[in-house]
Order: C-alpha cells, then sequence, then structure tokens
C-alpha cells in the first residue's frame, strides 16, 4: 500500500486528531491543522518528518488557499481531504441569533465547500483523490434544538453527492462520515447554545439538552476505532458514499429508511396520479 498525503481540518481533538493519528502511525503523511497548531506540537514532535502543521480557521477563504498551496508544496499532492472541523448550536430556530446561525453555517458548510474548491484543482490534475466530509446523525434524521447544525450537515451531504458525481470522470472519491455519539469533546467544547431559552420548547428543545448534557462522557463510540473504520473505507477500492459508524448511528438509518417507506406507500397513489396524462 503507498503512502497517502493527508489535509484534515480541526485535528486538535475529536475525529480529527484520532484520524490524524491512526493516519500517521501507518506512515502516511498528513497536514495537521487547528486554530491553534500549539495543541498539534505533540503529533508534530512524534513523527517530524511526515507531519505539518498549519493554522487554519476555516470561515477564512484566503488562509484556505494558502493551506491548500503549503500541503501541495510541502508533500507534493494532496490525496486524501478530510473535513472534520466543526461545532454545533443548539437551540429552536426561534431562539438561536441570526449570527449564531450564519456562523455555524460558515464553519459546517461554506468552509468544507472552500477547501474542497480550492483542493479540486489539484484533484483535477492528478485523476485522483478522495474527499472525506464529517457529517452528523442530525442529517440522517433531525432533533429538536439541531435545526441549524442539521441543515448545515444535510447541506454538506447534499453537495458530496453532487461532488461524487461531478469528480468520478477524473476519479475522485467522496464519503460521507455518518458517526453517532462517539466520546469526544463535541457536547463540553463543540456545542455552542441559543442565548435565552423559552418555555415554550422546554418539552422538545429543553428535553434534547438535558438528553445531550446527560450523554457527555458516556457515549458508545470510541474515535480510535472510528478512525480504523475511515481508513478502511479510504483503502478500499470502492469506497462507500456514505459510511455509517456505530450502532446507534445505523439503527437511526434503518428505522428512517422503514419510516419513509411506510409514508411512501400511504401517499403512492396520489402522488402517482399527480403526473397526470402525457401530453
Amino acid at each position: 500500500m503507498s503512502e497517502k498525503v493527508w489535509l484534515i481540518t480541526g485535528c486538535s481533538s475529536g475525529f480529527g486528531r484520532a484520524l490524524a493519528e491512526a493516519a500517521l502511525l501507518r506512515g502516511d503523511s498528513v497536514v495537521l491543522t487547528a486554530r491553534n497548531v500549539a495543541t498539534l506540537a505533540d503529533l508534530a514532535a512524534r513523527w517530524p518528518s511526515n507531519s505539518h502543521l498549519a493554522t487554519l480557521d476555516v470561515t477564512d477563504f484566503a488562509q484556505i488557499q494558502q493551506v491548500v498551496d503549503e500541503a501541495v508544496r510541502v508533500f507534493g499532492r494532496i490525496d486524501i481531504l478530510v473535513n472534520n472541523a466543526g461545532y454545533g448550536l443548539l437551540g429552536s430556530l426561534e431562539e438561536c441569533s441570526a449570527a449564531q446561525i450564519r456562523r455555524n453555517f460558515e464553519v459546517n458548510f461554506f468552509g468544507p465547500l472552500e477547501l474542497i474548491r480550492c483542493a479540486l484543482p489539484h484533484f483535477r490534475a492528478a485523476r485522483s483523490g478522495h474527499v472525506l466530509n464529517i457529517s452528523a446523525a442530525a442529517a440522517i434524521t433531525n432533533y429538536a434544538g439541531f435545526g441549524i447544525y442539521g441543515s448545515a450537515k444535510c447541506a454538506l451531504e447534499g453537495m458530496s453527492e453532487s461532488l461524487a458525481a461531478e469528480g468520478r470522470s477524473f476519479g475522485l472519491k467522496v464519503t460521507i462520515v455518518q458517526p453517532g455519539p462517539f466520546r469526544t469533546d463535541f457536547i463540553s467544547r463543540s456545542l455552542d447554545r441559543a442565548p435565552v431559552a423559552l418555555p415554550e420548547y422546554e418539552a422538545s428543545v429543553g428535553k434534547f439538552a438535558k438528553f445531550i448534557d446527560g450523554m457527555d462522557g458516556k457515549q458508545p463510540g470510541d474515535p480510535d476505532l472510528a478512525a480504523q473504520v475511515i481508513l478502511q473505507a479510504v483503502d478500499a477500492e470502492r469506497p462507500p458514499l456514505r459510511l455509517v459508524i456505530g450502532k446507534y448511528a445505523l439503527d437511526k438509518v434503518r428505522r428512517a429508511m422503514v419510516a419513509r417507506e411506510t409514508e411512501l406507500k400511504t401517499w403512492e397513489a396520489g402522488s402517482i396520479a399527480a403526473d397526470g396524462p402525457a401530453s
């Protein structure tokens, strides 16, 4: 297996760090990015020859271009781009501020989109490449209180489907990673909250918030084991478009498929009738 060159966003913790370490351990080269690269100093010290640190705020488009160019300059190419950097936003659509909503989309959608756009010329020239976009269980079916965060991840998934179709002719592979709850610091460190809590949403958003808070540190998923699953997908000759990780997420997908099929059957006759006779 030939060495691969990775560019991973959000390497300071969670999936980004676990995946970066797993790739480095097997001899791949990794451009490690974070807003504060001091958090990555230990990784750079352990793998000085095949790691490279780069400061990256995914909302800074000029910096995105600089980091992509730097990755190619240092390692000669990019084989795998991992859009991992992101954060949640907890609150009803009414409770979240306009600034919070825009910022969440900038980090979870527009940042990854711009990274892909900057990397695409290199992938086209090489006629190969793999983009992994880290999504969320909220994009399988959403929850009360994750309307904005889930919407941003749904946008990421929709864009990924088009990217897969557009890049197929020049060998580009695309994988959407849909993880369930994993023991990362997502809840404690990467979850923004609405500035107000209206009593009318206590039974919906409030209930979900309590569920989320009670889960922190007790999630069933191990990010290091998830990284190994992602490596298997990267190495596969035909990697999946969607890689669902963890029993929670698998069960969620299956329930969603059953619910959708049931709804389709219920409304099938009326839906077909809407076509009308051919003109």
